[in-house]
């Protein structure tokens, strides 16, 4: 499996219909065999900027997603509507494996966070192993946890990515960050980032 996130940051005059054929495209991704995975996301602080998360069966499927028609047209489009080249994260998986067993119930909120860091290299291994230890206690200790994923970046060894679904943003705040666990990989990342951490955070809605 091989998963992206892929961040666009339109125009504001074009923000409304790029949304559009995001979802567009998103639909049309669906279909693809290689597709396992995609979902689309709006930034909460700035309605012009979008992230998209997808999920592969391999890197040969990523190849032929970009050959795709409905991939072309949103490149074609986002090159008036965009104001910017988009980022484009090739991931890697790491321990735990991603795991989206777990879904949202009808009464949940659902709070989502894209955390996209740079770190000093010479911590990436501690951090590796910090959030092997992190992840697994949150999947399996907090009720309000969705989906937890840690990954690598390919060809980016100062990079890390977190994404993350809660059922209400309370549980990220007021429960989350004061577990014994949370608080010892903070005081970590406090170390090994590089810069201040709200800077890398991203709370997004799907739509």
């Amino acid at each position: 499996m091989k998963s992206t996130i892929v961040k666009f940051t339109a125009k504001p005059e074009h923000a409304t219909s790029f949304a559009a054929t995001l979802k567009e495209a998103q639909a049309a991704t669906q279909k693809e065999a290689g597709n396992k995975e995609i979902k689309v996301f709006v930034s909460k602080s700035d309605a012009n900027v979008f992230f998209v998360y997808e999920r592969w069966v391999d890197k040969a499927a990523i190849t032929s997603h970009d050959n795709e028609p409905h991939t072309k047209k949103l490149m074609k489009v986002g090159q008036t509507a965009l104001a910017g080249a988009p980022d484009f994260y090739f991931l890697g998986d790491t321990n735990p494996l991603p795991d989206h067993s777990k879904s949202a119930n009808a009464e949940d909120e659902v709070f989502i966070i894209f955390f996209i860091f740079k770190l000093k290299t010479e911590f990436r291994a501690q951090l590796l192993n910090q959030f092997e230890d992190h992840i697994t206690h949150t999947r399996k200790e907090e009720e309000g946890n969705i989906l937890f994923d840690l990954y690598t970046v390919d060809d980016q060894e100062d990079t890390l990515a977190v994404y993350e679904h809660w059922r209400k943003e309370s549980d990220v705040w007021d429960i989350h960050f004061h577990q014994p666990y949370a608080e010892k990989t903070g005081k970590l990342m406090e170390e090994a980032v590089v810069g201040d951490l709200k800077q890398y955070m991203n709370f997004v809605t799907e739509i």
